[in-house]
């Protein structure tokens, strides 16, 4: 594939506008921790909103999507799309909580719930454990599909790659803090969407492809179009779609897709200028993740697999790229290499958006747990304002190596989601309930944080699961498996969930001054506050200012933006696939959950102000 001169002045008027913002900014930036990691909580919601978007547009998401369409069809992607019941949920019911805290990062929440040395524990552990490892990881797999993409579309080795773009996005990043991510993510939003739409309308028009018409019809892609999994197929019924939607999405962990929020989400609502704002990101976040942007991807994705039917078909048409990154995820970018000059460089310059987009804002996000939950509370407490932020810029440099060096170890995309989805099974219903329980305490999210880990090990990389779940164990005897492959991860729940329950009912409760602490700042009401609420007022501490509990109206919220954004979603694949009566009652349904949920949301918003 050759670039032309016009692809390659898109590409580096791009990458010359990114770092001109990262750079501009650096001076406001570098003031202090608060405005390099949070930009001083001045940001709206619009602004916020967009950030979300662009950091979840990574070059990863597509290799994906597309790994999973041409391994399980469109329904295998329920596997992330049920993760939209937490977003929801934290729309409505724990964004104005989170702003509320005043935290500077969702770590410092622990020793504002908890108390004592387990809370410092717990901080600092999860600090490094998420800000080092789990960041690496994440980041690992997003330079895996640049690497993919470089190898592919520009003939560039691995290293190549690494060096261009981490260098690039490392630079920025560590300038601009905060506020450089985000404004970069706005610029970089309209820049990878165009690329993701512009590829999309031109690979399904490609000659061998035939269009939307003869693409639905092919026969390499008609038993893969189904938005749900066959019914019939118990297996990829539970597996693809039982499991995520009524287990899954409560109980695991994920990026960008925490319980109760949290990571680089709950960042940017600690940024938001009020509680208000706060909901507006992320509701908008998730409307556009969810509900729209799938779908070039999605088109790419089953376009492929008339022009690459298999990876064998890839590694023909690219004998150059390392067997070692051969896979279904693969496609996605062989497909990209058929792009004409001008939208070949718009769509690289998006891919180059999407890349640094994300590993920016893991690296900021990342950074600031190293400093204020790591570094302030272990290592130094009396650490000045620019030491503070000169050991974030460090920490920016050395997560971006770290990842680097990792992903050119890595094959797909796909091995580390379920790597970090089991790792986090059965951590998520504490995240969602220690808000409003107040007997959860610092040794429940501990023994819940190591038990996932141990058991998730003990499943998956040695022969406790291989006994359980088939295969061949460390002696080489092939062993039938005593339970179905969809029970790994809901029995990894189960376990994780009984240890951390019987743990909270061992251990003393948290002090009654730290519970009536957290209560007087977040005010969260319900009924299970009710005791502490009780003893506080009998004490004369009274700690309630009589709002009204919202949490009702926030599930109700939930509910009906998780139909109004599912309708959108469905509504647009049938428009797509050309069916258009039901597409039609979708969009009915769309309007009606729309109209409804507006008088929720402004229902909501009066009970907050």
């Amino acid at each position: 594939m050759q670039l032309t001169t016009l692809d390659y002045a898109l590409i580096a008027g791009f990458f010359t506008l990114v770092l001109f913002i990262g750079i501009a900014v650096s001076r406001k930036s570098g003031k202090n921790t608060s405005e390099y990691f949070l930009s001083g909580r001045t940001m709206p919601w619009w602004l916020l909103g967009f950030s979300m978007v662009a950091t979840t547009f990574s070059t990863d998401t597509p290799n994906l999507v597309t790994d999973i369409v041409r391994s399980n069809g469109v329904s295998g992607n329920w596997v992330w799309w049920a993760f939209l019941l937490t977003g929801l949920l934290t729309v409505f019911v724990y964004a104005k909580l989170w702003r509320r805290s005043g935290v500077n990062t969702d770590m410092e929440f622990y020793d504002l719930r908890y108390g004592g040395k387990p809370a410092h524990f717990l901080r600092g552990f999860r600090a490094v454990y998420l800000g080092i490892l789990f960041n690496i990881m994440a980041m690992s797999a997003v330079t895996l599909a640049a690497i993919k993409i470089g190898q592919v579309m520009l003939g560039l080795t691995p290293v190549e790659t690494v060096l261009i773009g981490g260098v690039i996005t490392v630079i920025f990043s560590a300038a601009g803090g905060f506020r450089g991510v985000v404004y970069t993510d706005f610029l970089l939003f309209f820049v990878a969407i165009a690329g993701a739409v512009g590829a999309a309308i031109y690979l399904v028009n490609l000659p061998e492809v035939g269009g939307v018409s003869s693409l639905l019809t092919h026969e390499n892609v008609r038993g893969k179009l189904s938005l749900l999994p066959d019914f019939s197929d118990t297996e990829a019924l539970v597996g693809i779609l039982i499991i995520p939607l009524a287990v899954q999405w409560w109980s695991a962990w994920y990026p960008g897709a925490e319980p109760g929020g949290g990571g680089y989400i709950a960042q940017r609502m600690l940024a938001a200028k009020n509680e208000n704002h706060a909901i507006g990101a992320t509701f908008f976040f998730n409307i556009m993740h969810y509900a729209l942007r799938p779908w070039p991807w999605i088109l790419v994705a089953l376009a492929s697999m008339v022009v690459f039917p298999d990876v064998a078909s890839i590694h023909e048409a690219f004998p150059n790229v390392e067997e070692s990154k051969l896979g279904n995820d693969l496609a996605y970018s062989a497909m990209l290499t058929k792009l004409p000059p001008g939208l070949m460089g718009i769509v690289l310059a998006s891919l180059g958006a999407a890349y640094m987009s994300t590993i920016s804002t893991h690296l900021n996000w990342g950074s600031s747990y190293v400093v204020n939950d790591f570094y302030k509370q272990q290592i130094n407490p009396g650490a000045s304002e620019r030491e503070l932020v000169n050991v974030g810029r460090i920490t920016t440099v050395v997560l971006m190596v770290c990842s680097a060096i990792l992903a050119l170890y890595l094959t797909n995309a796909l091995q580390l989601f379920d790597i970090i989805l089991m790792f986090g099974a059965g951590t998520g219903l504490i995240f969602i309930l220690r808000w409003f329980w107040w007997r959860i305490n610092a040794w429940s999210e501990i023994s819940a944080m190591f038990s996932s880990g141990v058991i998730s090990i003990l499943l998956n990389f040695t022969d406790l699961g291989v006994l359980l779940f088939g295969g061949e164990d460390s002696s080489g005897i092939v062993l039938e498996p005593l339970l179905p492959a969809w029970s790994r991860f809901p029995l990894v729940v189960l376990v994780t969930s009984v240890i951390w329950v019987a743990v909270t009912f061992m251990t003393p409760s948290e002090r009654p001054e730290t519970l009536r602490q957290f209560y007087r700042r977040i005010q969260p009401g319900g009924p299970g506050w009710r005791g502490v609420v009780q003893q506080a007022r009998t004490d004369g501490e009274p700690v309630e200012e009589g709002k009204k509990w919202t949490v009702p109206s926030g599930i109700l919220a939930m509910l009906l933006g998780c139909l109004l954004v599912y309708c959108t979603m469905f509504a647009t694949g049938n428009w797509i696939y050309g069916n258009y009566s039901l597409a039609s009652v979708l969009t009915v349904v769309v309007v009606l959950s729309g109209w409804y949920l507006s008088k929720i949301w402004n229902q909501i918003k009066g009970d907050i102000l």
